[in-house]
């Protein structure tokens, strides 16, 4: 902490050495008494989004009482990280909504629906295992393309809009699949009751659960990415806790037009629940998506340079996926660390909550009457799973109530300015201008030392204790309050991981934008922007930090290889799970099974063991300030050692 109000007190004296000498150009003059000597425009006002393709901002640090003598910038801003609004936060994430209905719809009645074509439950087991897998596959590869985007538009808005039109186009072939396989089919004589065209809309039908899923994840790598594209640095946890209630809503959503009979009242959507539900989901990822990308202006990526090679071929992308997994941020290594381990204990959760609580139901019924009918098993059975439903939507309330609430008593982990860069320093500072708003009521509601890392802990750990007592709790309703709590941890999920992340991704690359920002001025050297022994600019962000010759990579990338430590670990739940099932299931119908809540328990193991690496998260805002001064400083030492 010494060192770092060392190098504050020397930003402070640069800062006043340069206000004794005259101003270059391009440095902003804001005398009160000669307006006309202003040389660039103002700082826009907050929350519009606008000046986002402006080659340079400078941003007003000057106190009231200096108004009187002139106030060379010493600070440059990027316009991006103008403070936004609510409204912007509201139409930046609301396509989370749409896509968590989306994948609601899938995840709730794909399962019944696949069953009612006659697919085996074997065989459904390595059907959903396409979301994994994709998650692990496709979402990387998407962020890299999507990072190397050179379309005015954007980077990320092609991809959520040509996403969502496949994903709209999946949900429509997967709910008339037996449609549209038998009237092809009858085009050759087919009869549409015969086995084989049976088969055939079987295999049509797991295809299109495999191309959904890679439309699906195409559009969530986006979108995340898009969040931390267009969100200033200083607010991407205020808009990942936005984007958890998006997902909390999309996501209630889901379960509330599951419980209604649909054809009743939406009956010119379609014939059937499953067919209405796609029909609802497409609607509204839909409407979310170009509500998002008409509604919020990415910056035109073309102003970022040349991307720092091609786009790869599939295969040698995954070659050098592992080069970017060791070269990870320090922040989002230890992220992705937490997450491989409790997204084992999170599966269990996610798949086997009805079936647990289901299990749970039937014990008594079981006990007082073994020797039932099959077809009262098959009733007694269904009526489980309504209740184990229930829990679900107990679980998805708990976790939006938790997204809209807890938000307030979190202390912010970065500051609250936007980032800019010291132009006589050269190292990251938090840029105070007077256009900030008045503190809010709501923020004396913040608790001080709770911060967001500690509140992610502290929900492991509920959730850990709630799956150990999983094995204990024998009632429906002590069930129900268990799976509640995880809702907790659910919501923090949901909105933790993400948002450290992408607040270290983001300030990094504002930092490496800025310093390109601050070389491109008028007056200033532009030797720090000469070509590095590469080829490439040190100035262009998409190819390296100023000063430094390591290769880093972009948003797209490190959120897909984040993606992968939530996909790989689902895939080792599975098979786990297969392993625990068959030495301690007991037949359907048979009392005293509890082999679900042993797999639960075991899951709340591995999230135990998460705690260990998310209490190595940084947090602190001063250890945050630390070290982007000494990133700062090893750049402006490599500047030295190269000469420039």
């Amino acid at each position: 902490m010494a060192s770092l109000r060392e190098r504050n007190a020397q930003d402070r004296e640069a800062v006043s050495e340069a206000a004794k000498s005259p101003p270059t150009p391009g440095q902003l003059d804001t005398a009160d008494a000669e307006p006309s000597r202003t040389t660039s425009p103002p700082a826009p006002r907050l929350g519009r989004d606008v000046g986002e393709d402006s080659p340079l901002l400078s941003s007003n640090d000057s106190d009231p009482g200096d108004a009187a003598r002139p106030n060379p910038a010493s600070h440059h801003l990027d316009g991006m990280q103008e403070t936004k609004g609510l409204w912007y936060m509201v139409m930046l994430t609301i396509s989370m909504g749409g896509l968590q209905l989306a994948w609601a719809v899938e995840l709730s009645n794909g399962s019944p629906y696949l069953l009612s074509l006659g697919l085996s439950k074997s065989l459904m087991a390595l059907v959903w295992i396409a979301g994994p897998l994709t998650g692990t596959l496709v979402v990387p590869y998407v962020g890299i393309i999507s990072d190397n985007c050179r379309m005015p538009w954007g980077k990320r808005r092609p991809f959520m809009v040509g996403g969502t039109i496949a994903t709209v186009a999946g949900l429509m072939f997967l709910a008339w699949t037996r449609e549209i396989v038998g009237g092809i089919l009858g085009l050759f004589g087919a009869d549409s009751k015969s086995e084989g065209v049976k088969v055939v809309t079987i295999a049509a039908a797991v295809i299109g659960v495999y191309v959904l899923d890679i439309a699906i994840n195409t559009v969530q790598a986006a979108i995340r990415a898009f969040f931390v594209d267009c969100a200033p640095a200083h607010q991407q946890e205020e808009a990942n806790a936005m984007a958890s209630r998006a997902t909390g809503i999309g996501n209630i959503m889901g379960f509330v037009a599951g419980y209604v009979n649909l054809p009743t009242y939406l009956w010119f959507l379609g014939n059937s629940q499953f067919k209405i539900l796609c029909a609802v989901a497409s609607i509204g990822l839909a409407i979310t998506i170009a509500l998002s990308t008409a509604s919020i202006r990415e910056r035109n990526p073309r102003t970022d340079g040349s991307p720092i090679k091609k786009t790869p071929n599939f295969v040698t992308f995954f070659f050098n996926i592992f080069k970017s997994i060791k070269r990870l941020p320090p922040q989002t290594k230890r992220v992705c660390q937490v997450q491989f381990f409790a997204w084992v204990g999170f599966f269990p959760l996610l798949f086997y909550t009805s079936s647990y609580i289901g299990e749970i139901y039937v014990q008594p019924y079981l006990e007082e009457n073994p020797n039932m009918t099959p077809e009262e098993l098959e009733a007694l059975y269904e009526q489980a799973t309504r209740i184990g439903t229930f829990a679900l939507l107990i679980n998805a309330i708990v976790s939006l109530l938790t997204n809209i609430f807890l938000p307030f008593f979190i202390a912010p982990t970065f500051d609250s300015h936007p980032v800019s860069v010291n132009t006589h320093t050269g190292q990251p500072v938090a840029t105070k201008t007077t256009a900030l708003p008045r503190r809010s009521y709501l923020d004396y509601l913040r608790l001080p030392g709770f911060t967001l890392k500690r509140a992610w802990l502290g929900s492991l750990v509920l959730f850990a204790v709630s799956m150990f007592c999983t094995v204990l709790v024998r009632s429906v309703a002590g069930a129900t309050v268990l799976i509640g709590l995880a809702g907790i941890t659910w919501a923090m999920a949901l909105w933790a991981p993400w948002a450290i992340i992408s607040g270290e991704i983001s300030r990094r690359d504002t930092i490496a934008r800025v310093r390109q920002l601050q070389n491109m001025a008028p007056g200033q050297s532009s030797s720090r922007g000469a070509p590095s022994p590469s080829g490439s600019s040190q100035g262009t962000v998409d190819a390296e930090l100023p000063g430094q010759g390591e290769e880093v990579d972009q948003a797209g990338v490190i959120l897909g290889i984040h993606n992968m430590a939530i996909a790989v670990p689902q895939v080792v739940a599975t098979v786990g799970s297969s392993v625990v099932f068959k030495f301690l299931q007991k037949p359907r119908g048979t009392p005293g099974d509890q082999s679900f809540a042993i797999v639960m328990a075991l899951g709340g193991l591995f999230v135990l063991g998460s705690c260990i690496f998310a209490m190595r998260i940084k947090d602190d805002a001063d250890a945050t300030e630390e070290a982007l001064h000494d990133e700062a400083r090893g750049a402006l030492l490599a500047d030295e050692a190269t000469g420039n």
